[in-house]
């Protein structure tokens, strides 16, 4: 069974992919915390909007508002992409020398990028535990 024509697993696949470059681009800030002028890096956000539209082959999909009380959605058009790009963020200081990596700040964005990635393993296995049931034969 091919799961990767699964929009479900076809999203997971790329926010895995998403985190793991993430973490590769901290660990290279972190790596470059002593080199002067370098300024930290980090990697745009990853939304489940721009995902959606993607999968959606850029069409536009809106929630709809089907009680007064609700929200509308969003009016703008998302895109998406497989591939990440790395944008220069500064952190929250400079040095002297003009490096911009604060470590603490760093650590912070590992831990987050750890437990999403922890997340999104665990929402991954609870998915292929409920269609192996799913595939099970009645009474088994």
């Amino acid at each position: 069974m091919d799961i990767s024509g699964i929009p479900l697993f076809a999203m997971l696949r790329q926010r895995l992919g998403y985190l793991g470059e993430r973490q590769r681009v901290i660990a290279q800030n972190v790596a470059n915390a002593d080199t002067p002028g370098y300024a930290p890096r980090d990697l745009k956000a990853f939304t489940f909007t721009a995902q959606l539209q993607s999968q959606a082959g850029m069409a536009m999909v809106q929630p709809a508002q089907t009680a007064s009380g609700h929200l509308p959605g969003p009016g703008r058009r998302v895109g998406g992409g497989g591939t990440f790009r790395a944008v220069s963020k500064p952190d929250s200081e400079t040095t002297l020398d003009g490096n911009g990596v604060v470590l603490e700040d760093q650590m912070i964005k590992m831990a987050e990028s750890r437990m999403q990635y922890e997340a999104a393993i665990g929402f991954y296995q609870k998915s292929m535990a409920l269609l192996r049931m799913a595939a099970r034969p009645p009474g088994r």
